[in-house]
């Protein structure tokens, strides 16, 4: 992260507000009376100026991975910002394993930025932090979320630069959802291979519903990493090799997958799948999408699909 360039703000289309920030990168829609939208988003926008320096403040700790020694029972004693904190709490679940809070940040401050929005005249708005989105819904309000199956499509999509996302709507999805006020989800993220952040697994794509969107985020990293299975055309190599800066330092990340038989692809789901239905039972997540060349699984509390797909399985 860098913060030496000064935050940056331009309207889009449809009302909404694209925010930029060093790596951070989110646009913004409300609907609701005209002056509480103006006021939620000044509110947003101040808020954002400070998120950038906030987190490259406290980086050596955030970039560490969470163990299980009991520290992880005292993150508001070792991190100041809430935006901090609430990555590193997001993360503690899965501290069994090798996580750091950085897993939980984009989801992170999509919700610190959301929090400006839930006042008296906004009807519904969302967050959209490069993919992971926040919620704010009232009585009787949805939304619609469209799926990518490949990340790599999106990215093409978009022309490789997520400060085109206002296009974004207007692009074909794989899949959809909606999500109303009732539903114990206001938070949405998603991860795998293809993307812009590492990965240990093979996914394609994983998009996570959750209660929060940094929950969502967490979940994402981890079920993202399950989908997995051995492979000798599967090329690995040292995170700290792509990037000097990963928080994953010298472990071996996925850089590219071969076209697999239907029988890998189908074990890799299984074992993604079976990560998703874990945290689902624990109550870490609502629902979940696991995406690989093409087949696709759904897991999840409901008992019913929450995606509808035209994906071919």
């Amino acid at each position: 992260m860098n913060a030496s360039m000064s935050a940056q703000l331009a309207p889009l289309s449809e009302g909404r507000w694209h925010f930029q920030h060093g790596p951070i990168d989110i646009v913004i829609g409300a609907h609701g009376e005209a002056a509480a939208v103006k006021q939620a988003h000044d509110a947003a926008w101040q808020r954002f100026e400070t998120v950038l320096d906030e987190l490259v403040g406290e980086l050596p700790i955030l970039r560490r991975a969470i163990t299980t020694d009991g520290v992880v029972s005292k993150a508001h004693e070792i991190l100041k910002g809430t935006i901090a904190q609430r990555m590193w709490n997001a993360c503690a679940p899965y501290r069994a394993g090798f996580i750091t809070p950085m897993a939980a940040v984009a989801g992170s401050v999509a919700q610190e930025l959301i929090a400006s929005y839930a006042r008296p005249g906004i009807e519904r708005a969302w967050v959209n932090n490069g993919g992971d989105i926040a919620l704010h819904l009232t009585p009787g309000q949805s939304v619609r979320v469209g799926l990518f199956a490949d990340l790599a499509d999106l990215d093409a999509a978009l022309g490789d630069a997520y400060g085109d996302s206002q296009d974004a709507e207007g692009l074909d999805t794989d899949a959809q959802c909606e999500i109303g006020f009732d539903m114990p989800v206001r938070g949405i993220a998603t991860s795998g291979w293809r993307g812009r952040s590492f990965s240990l697994g093979i996914a394609d794509s994983v998009t996570v519903l959750a209660k929060t969107a940094a929950m969502a985020d967490a979940a994402a990293t981890v079920i993202a990493n399950a989908v997995n299975v051995q492979h000798p055309g599967i090329v690995r190599r040292p995170a700290c090799d792509i990037r000097d800066d990963s928080d994953l330092g010298g472990m071996r990340v996925t850089v590219d997958v071969p076209r697999l038989s239907n029988d890998h692809i189908r074990t890799a789901l299984a074992a993604g799948r079976r990560k998703a239905e874990s945290l689902a039972e624990l109550g870490l997540i609502e629902s979940a999408m696991l995406v690989c060349q093409g087949q696709f699984v759904q897991a999840g509390r409901s008992h019913r699909p929450i995606f509808q797909y035209s994906l071919s399985s």
